[in-house]
């Protein structure tokens, strides 16, 4: 049975138990802050879980993305080395919300898994929760009965609250789980040790497959447990390992989902999988991250140095690295083999086709780039060996280590993979102190202390108005404090709100809320599992008095004005660029916009125009908003609404028009295009391969800048004191420019050459060598260029200069090759020696060498330390 197959038949299995199929959200998370990565199947179905959405279809099944580089079983280090974790995951799951519970979440498991899949009932095993004495919970015999209907009582095995108890975090809906775990052992090791044993233990061949999560309970701030109003159905079910066992296979890498990848890897790097351990763990650890990098780039979330996007940079150069040393490729690879991962799982994931060019574009940038990092990185590594090598020593320092680790990815194993080929190894106990304290940096500067909400009124729903109104009366129905980085503020949540809660790129409404007898300012407005909060330093005196809620006009209509050009300008984009053009993200704020877009080429001063033009014609066109508040996605598509994979949309979603512009928005606009006023760029860059990014404001803004720009242009007038145009005198003035630096030059070359031949005049000869010893401050270009002129017309010559230009010391030697060759003279090792003299470095050839520093006071003796030291070579005589 094909993966394929396999997908397709789960989710009709439960479509046939009443559940509605519902697609994968995107793996990249946007509009939470507790998380980068979709890490679980119920991540897309929080705000039902904490009763903060309405429930839309009581069963649902899906496939998906997930990602996961921590955490139980998930070290990023350890993906590739074992058979059975990933990164990237798909996670079938089908949920019950508020409908059936235990019996029917079993009944279900075990019937698609021995009869739809064909799995043996021999070989499957069931845990379920043993009770905590810390959460006063017992074990869950409910479940046991259940399952003592499909297994004999020696096949259901009792977990503790590690293994068993499935909590969303430290706080929120949680309740204890029953995990499914199959032995695909041979027969005759089954025989020998009964699998119960094994459950649980780390063996690559007896694994958990299925975790059917009962949701039962919240979890308080204070650890506390209490019920939830609905008890909720939340199964996952490793997409990949349920492939390897119906497929009977011993490894998930071994099944039609990597497989072809994994072949394409050999093919191209001309090493066979399965002949020898390390290529074996650099071909799974490329296959499996290459879908991990790939899904996040149709999700828009492209490397770079930041949050989700470090994570991925990381992920990626793991990949390279490994292809690197355990695959010998020296070039970008990795890239040719997203062909094979579209044929694999394109079919129930078009975005990987649709995206093909930008992930290619994206990936074979990211790999060259990274490659030469690693270049650098074992050239200073060749340093730091040399260096230890001198010293005597037979370890570098663990600080040494880490240093390549974090600034050139050089994991430890790499390090003293090439370290071991020069006899030298790493002191471990450093390394691991470094990495240590930059875990609890990171950690500390992201600890937030959240209390419980107290809610001040039962079952209430929050209603948002905001699209029609910027004031209303509110009552506060529930708040929590919340302290981080040494700040302490209130979020408060309220039966109604005008207040827009940051999202799809646009920043939250601030403003005030005003009571009977005090104004307290909302200095930012989040969105958080469903709900729309409002942030404020302190709470009111009552909190239970009828408040107005009022939005800050002014910045909302500048914040509203920039979302809108946003449109217009994507709008402009895909008509002077092409239809490929779509949004990779977006940043919309009362201030400015940015906007990022595929591309793939700069885009020029001349389209830039043109796109300005566009968009400014639209504004003057006064194109009034046209929305459609809740329409069918059928319905919006049917309208030519633009939507984008990454992504997450409703059934039902908003319509944003002004003209041709059609676009699913969930965010404020400007009544019409007039209010804009006028569009101005103000910068075009790269994000990264195939992604550019836009940068402009409107409105004041806009008029600043033009006006400020005219008045520059009108104070340069003034300073030439010309009739001519501003244009013809600053072309003027550049030619006058380039004539005295054609002049400097000439003067610079006639000093060079007086100076030449005053050296020459000093030369002082032992036996049959010249040697010109002095110090000289010029700019050490001008000694280099004396230097390799002398160098042409002395066949024994010795020539050291130190001098100091703008305050800055250098130091320049050179030597003929028959006197290197003659006394074994090394003007690289003598410049290095003296350097030191004047607090800098330096270095080069044998012949030839330069060192710069910060301490012009130790010129002198670091010439005559260079004295000494060519003296000892030569004799004085």
């Amino acid at each position: 049975m094909k993966s394929s197959e396999i997908r397709q038949r789960f989710l009709d299995y439960f479509k046939d138990k009443g559940h509605v199929i519902v697609p994968s959200a995107p793996m990249v998370v946007k509009d939470d802050p507790t998380l980068m990565f979709t890490n679980a199947g119920m991540n897309q179905f929080k705000d039902i879980f904490l009763g903060n959405a309405a429930i839309t279809h009581k069963r649902v099944v899906d496939a998906q993305k997930c990602l996961r580089v921590s955490g139980k079983h998930n070290d990023l280090e350890e993906v590739g080395c074992d058979t059975y974790h990933h990164t990237m995951f798909e996670m079938l799951g089908n949920w019950s919300f508020g409908d059936y519970f235990k019996k029917e979440a079993i009944e279900y498991a075990w019937e698609f898994l021995t009869k739809e899949m064909g799995l043996s009932q021999e070989q499957l095993y069931a845990t379920v929760f043993e009770g905590s004495k810390d959460d006063e919970t017992e074990s869950d015999m409910e479940s046991f009965r259940y399952w003592q209907e499909y297994l004999p009582d020696e096949r259901i095995l009792f977990g503790n609250k590690k293994d068993n108890f499935w909590e969303m975090g430290e706080m929120g809906p949680c309740g204890p789980c029953s995990e499914i775990h199959i032995d695909l052992r041979p027969e005759n090791e089954r025989k020998l040790l009964a699998g119960r044993e094994l459950v649980n233990k780390d063996n690559p061949l007896v694994i958990e497959i299925w975790n059917l999560v009962f949701m039962q309970y919240n979890r308080k701030a204070d650890g506390s447990l209490e019920p939830l109003p609905n008890r909720h159905v939340d199964t996952g079910m490793g997409f990949e390992r349920l492939c390897m066992a119906v497929q009977k296979k011993t490894s998930n890498y071994d099944t039609d989902v990597f497989v072809p990848i994994i072949d394409k890897i050999a093919e191209l790097s001309g090493i066979n999988y399965g002949k020898d351990e390390q290529s074996d763990v650099a071909m799974r650890v490329v296959a499996d991250h290459l879908r991990t990098i790939a899904f996040s780039i149709t999700d828009s979330q492209l490397p770079s140095n930041v949050k989700a996007g470090y994570v991925i940079r990381r992920i990626l150069r793991r990949a390279v690295r490994y292809s690197y040393t355990y695959l010998n490729q020296k070039e970008p690879f990795m890239y040719q083999l997203l062909p094979v991962l579209v044929k694999v799982m394109g079919q129930h994931y078009p975005e990987l086709e649709v995206n093909i060019d930008l992930i290619t574009k994206v990936i074979k940038e990211e790999e060259a780039s990274f490659l030469k990092t690693l270049d650098k990185g074992i050239k200073l590594l060749e340093k730091i060996v040399e260096k230890t090598k001198q010293e005597n020593a037979t370890m570098i320092p663990g600080n040494v280590a880490f240093e390549l680790y974090d600034t050139y990815g050089f994991p430890l194993d790499l390090t003293e993979l090439i370290l071991r080929e020069e006899n030298l190894g790493v002191n471990r106990e450093e390394f691991q102190h470094e990495m240590e304290a930059q875990k609890s940096r990171s950690r500390s500067a992201s600890v937030v202390d959240t209390d419980d909400w107290v809610d001040l009124v039962a079952d209430a729903v929050e209603e948002f108005v905001g699209y029609d109104y910027s004031e209303t009366d509110v009552s506060i129905i529930r708040y929590r404090k919340v302290a981080t980085k040494g700040k302490t503020f209130y979020q408060l949540v309220f039966n109604v709100t005008p207040f827009y809660g940051e999202g799809g790129g646009q920043v939250g409404d601030a403003g005030y809320l005003v009571g009977s007898d005090e104004r307290i300012k909302i200095w930012d407005t989040k969105k958080e599992n469903g709900l729309i909060v409002h942030l404020v330093d302190r709470l009111p005196k009552d909190l239970t008095q009828t408040f107005k809620a009022e939005v800050d006009y002014y910045r909302r209509t500048l914040v509203s004005n920039n979302h809108t050009a946003t449109h217009l300008l994507h709008n402009a984009l895909r008509k002077v660029l092409g239809e490929h053009v779509g949004q990779k993200g977006s940043f919309v704020s009362d201030e400015y916009l940015r906007f990022d877009f595929s591309h793939f080429k700069k885009v020029t001063d001349e389209e830039l125009e043109e796109v300005a033009s566009m968009v400014n014609a639209m504004i003057r066109s006064n194109i009034p908003l046209n929305e459609h508040r809740s329409l069918p996605m059928g319905e919006a598509k049917e309208l030519g609404a633009l939507a984008f994979f990454g992504e997450k949309y409703g059934e039902h979603v908003r319509v944003v028009s002004f003209g041709d512009s059609v676009e699913l928005c969930g965010g404020l606009h400007a009544r019409t295009t007039g209010q804009i006023g006028f569009f101005k760029i103000i910068n075009e860059s790269a994000v990264s391969a195939g992604v550019r990014r836009i940068e402009a404001v409107t409105a004041d803004k806009a008029e600043e800048i033009i006006v400020n720009q005219s008045r520059m242009m009108k104070e340069v007038e003034k300073l030439f004191k010309s009739n001519r145009s501003l244009l013809e005198n600053i072309s003027l003035l550049l030619q006058e420019n380039e004539d005295l630096k054609k002049e400097l030059e000439k003067f610079a070359e006639d000093g060079v050459k007086i100076l030449k031949e005053g050296l020459k005049n000093e030369i002082k000869t032992v036996r049959d060598v010249h040697i010109i010893l002095k110090r000289l401050d010029t700019p050490a270009a001008n000694v280099k260029d004396i230097a390799f002129q002398l160098r042409g017309e002395y066949e024994k010559l010795i020539f050291a200069v130190g001098g100091s230009a703008n305050g800055k010391p250098h130091l320049t030697v050179m030597i003929t090759n028959p006197l290197v060759q003659e006394y074994g003279l090394d003007a690289g090792k003598i410049v290095k020696t003296a350097a030191t003299e004047i607090k800098g470095g330096g270095g080069g050839q044998a012949f030839f060498a330069t060192a710069g520093g910060a301490n012009s006071e130790g010129l002198n003796k670091a010439i005559e330390v260079i004295k000494t030291l060519i003296f000892e070579k030569i004799g004085q005589n």
